[in-house]
């Protein structure tokens, strides 16, 4: 199966490198890039091939839409005219609906919309999914498939791919932002910053890895940690008192409302 990754950016790049260590050949993918020395540059890095957005459309069975939002409506008219019966096309894009697409490629085109984040870059992904109105249930599976090379999927319905942005697309920002305040903090406090950025980042690490393998609720988790008159409860009665968690409330509810603004909105 020939899959054609058109966008040869941070995450065009991940697919391929995902695909290849999961066992695809790498002839058998074809990048594609506006910039043709990326293309180039990408497709060296992995052992794939690269061609024109026309030619890579036209031999492949599955199309991964990897380009800027932006850039989204003239690439799908670049490449109408060669996308062939039962192609599966899978766009990363935020904000670009499955009915975008849908009106600008082949009529009964299956798409499928994923929502990714930065962590596929290790395998760690989240990806949210939501089918188009064409898709089979075996287009479902293969795009699960493919984007289960990176990490996680879930499906969904689009309706819900806003807060999806909201919460875990744009989700790695906001651990970032804790974990540097937490390093600062550290040092604040005396400790040299190669050791704090040490005790933070295996503590975020085994925190994630707490809630994921025991299943309980970070409610109860948080309250093991939280001694009554202890240190825990000292610095989450400040972290309260400064209204930290409807920060991060409004936060999200401020992603996802850009996340509906940046859509394209139809002529």
């Amino acid at each position: 199966m020939t899959i054609a990754l058109l966008g040869a950016g941070v995450m065009g790049g991940t697919l391929a490198a995902a695909l290849i260590r999961s066992g695809h050949q790498p002839e058998d993918l074809v990048l594609s890039d506006k910039v043709v020395a990326r293309a180039e540059q990408v497709a060296g890095q992995h052992g794939t091939r690269h061609a024109d957005p026309e030619a890579a459309v036209a031999s492949a069975e599955v199309v991964v839409l990897a380009v800027k939002p932006q850039d989204m409506a003239a690439l799908v008219q670049q490449i109408h005219d060669h996308v062939r019966p039962q192609t599966l096309v899978v766009s990363i894009a935020a904000g670009i609906t499955t009915d975008f697409l849908e009106r600008r490629l082949p009529e009964g085109t299956s798409v499928v919309r994923v929502m990714p984040n930065t962590p596929a870059l290790v395998d760690q992904g989240m990806s949210a999914m939501s089918p188009g109105r064409h898709c089979t249930d075996d287009h479902v599976e293969q795009a699960r498939a493919l984007m289960g090379h990176v990490g996680r999927v879930v499906v969904l319905d689009e309706s819900h791919q806003d807060a999806v942005t909201a919460i875990s697309g744009s989700g790695p920002s906001y651990i970032f932002y804790v974990v540097e305040a937490m390093i600062e903090a550290g040092v604040l406090l005396g400790l040299p910053r190669d050791t704090s950025t040490e005790l933070v980042v295996q503590t975020l690490y085994g925190a994630a890895t707490m809630i994921r393998e025991t299943g309980t609720h970070p409610t109860v988790l948080r309250e093991q940690v939280s001694s009554p008159g202890g240190t825990s409860v000292a610095a989450l009665r400040a972290l309260e008192d400064h209204k930290v968690r409807a920060a991060f409330l409004t936060a999200m509810e401020a992603a996802a409302r850009r996340s509906h603004e940046l859509s394209p909105r139809e002529e």
